[in-house]
């Protein structure tokens, strides 16, 4: 997400300072939107990693009181994006800059199947944070370990999920 966002946001930039005819900034208009296109059911790790650098830019380039009490020096936000592409991974990109008023501005919240509809379960900010954060550790794979190669000597494995909060899902599961 991290890599993503960067790439987009930078590729926005580079794009508005080109001299383009309209036509050409027509057409990057509409290949940009298809990449950065935000949906609602799903995560587009180039919108959100765009934004979350979009928040950076502007919380540092115009800190609030308590930041700048804390050493954030107005129009620090390019130096501070430089330091987060460097220093985080995806997780902990996640993890301390997807910002409360970030997560209330794009409307995201966790969903789940309920019957044959799905169903809004959860706007909490740090609940949308700690899930999109528990999907990239491990891959977002469920741990799955091997208790028994030869489970009662009829050669099946003996499989062990390590339950994390997040149930298996059952299409995937049946074909195991």
């Amino acid at each position: 997400m991290r890599y993503e966002g960067w790439a987009s946001f930078w590729h926005q930039r580079i794009i508005r300072e080109m001299d383009l005819t309209s036509d050409e900034a027509i057409e990057f208009a509409k290949l940009n939107a298809g990449v950065v296109q935000p949906s609602r059911t799903q995560i587009n790790p180039y919108y959100l990693g765009l934004k979350i650098f979009e928040d950076i830019e502007e919380r540092y380039d115009n800190p609030t009181a308590d930041m700048i009490e804390r050493g954030v020096k107005p129009g620090s936000g390019r130096e501070k994006m430089f330091e987060v592409r460097e220093v985080e991974s995806d997780i902990s990109f996640i993890r301390n800059y997807l910002t409360k008023d970030l997560v209330m501005r794009e409307d995201m919240y966790l969903f789940q199947k309920q019957g044959r509809d799905y169903k809004i379960v959860d706007k909490g900010w740090e609940q949308v944070r700690d899930q999109l954060v528990s999907m990239r550790v491990n891959g977002g794979f469920p741990y799955i370990t091997v208790n028994d190669g030869d489970y009662m000597k009829t050669g099946e494995l003996y499989l062990k999920h390590w339950y994390e909060g997040i149930e298996l899902d059952l299409k995937y599961l049946e074909k195991v």
